[in-house]
């Protein structure tokens, strides 16, 4: 866990000194100023307001507890053993095996589960499930995926300024050609780099959470079972609703992806996460 955590703090400082490249050469702060002003503000949004949007968008209902007691009663054992309050329980009516957790602290959290995924696992199962998401509660991965995209956000308008700065802006003769040249293979492959960096982060959280789960409940082989059921599951009912943009939220990507889409996954490949947790000693 600490190498991960090494590694966000890492990733996280890339991202901070592509933003500094990149205003070194926009060639003043004015730029990137503003850039920073509008990408912190839709950051600002999306770290307030992102549980309610989220949960709208995949009809997430509040879960009673009469109607689901054992959800709630793992819930409360997992963040009573964590440390942290208890969280609202939702629940999502699909096909698809799944959950997630949202909010932007402990103290304003949101565990969801879809309906199948209660079928699916045992509750051994589901506690380790649950863990996972507490996990992410507790090591507050909604803040750092938010200064990433924050970060990531910043570079993609700054290349998207350098671009235009580039075509529009003249010096395309011969003593330019280099600089023109230069920049314009900046504007392009900064945002990528920040766009990898950012899914890099993203599946290093995933690992954070599968441990501090493990660790919270004591049984990683619970939550090492419950990975492959669920990405058999979602491969057989891949999600209908919703939006990519929001995978990886969930504990595995929801939907069905492409080879490619791979490559670009917010999650590290399951079979690694399973050996990762028979591995640990708890």
């Amino acid at each position: 866990m600490v190498w991960n955590q090494i590694k966000t703090v890492l990733l996280l400082s890339a991202l901070t000194g592509i933003v500094l490249l990149l205003g070194g050469y926009v060639g003043g702060t004015a730029g990137l100023t503003i850039a920073f002003v509008l990408a912190l503000g839709m950051n600002a949004i999306s770290y307030f307001w992102s549980d309610k949007i989220v949960l709208m968008m995949y009809g997430a209902k509040e879960a009673a507890k009469k109607d689901y007691p054992q959800l709630h009663k793992i819930v409360e054992e997992v963040s009573c053993a964590a440390g942290i309050p208890k969280p609202k329980v939702y629940i999502i009516q699909s096909a698809t095996p799944n959950a997630f957790a949202t909010g932007r602290n402990p103290s304003n959290a949101v565990v969801a589960a879809t309906s199948s995924i209660l079928q699916l696992l045992s509750n051994e199962e589901l506690k380790g499930v649950i863990g996972h998401e507490i996990g992410h509660v507790k090591n507050r991965d909604i803040l750092i995926c938010t200064i990433a995209a924050t970060l990531a956000t910043i570079i993609s308008y700054v290349g998207q300024m350098l671009q235009f700065s580039a075509i529009f802006g003249g010096g395309r003769d011969d003593r330019n050609s280099g600089s023109f040249l230069g920049m314009i293979a900046i504007a392009i492959l900064a945002p990528i780099m920040a766009l990898l960096i950012q899914l890099a982060i993203s599946r290093s959280r995933e690992y954070i959470a599968d441990e501090t789960g493990a660790a919270i409940t004591g049984k990683p082989q619970h939550l090492a079972s419950a990975l492959r059921k669920l990405e058999a599951g979602v491969k057989q009912h891949p999600m209908r609703m919703g939006s990519p943009a929001t995978s990886s939220l969930f504990i595995v990507n929801p939907f069905s992806a492409s080879a490619l889409v791979s490559l670009l996954s917010t999650h590290p490949p399951t079979a690694e996460r399973v050996k990762r947790l028979e591995a640990m000693k708890v």
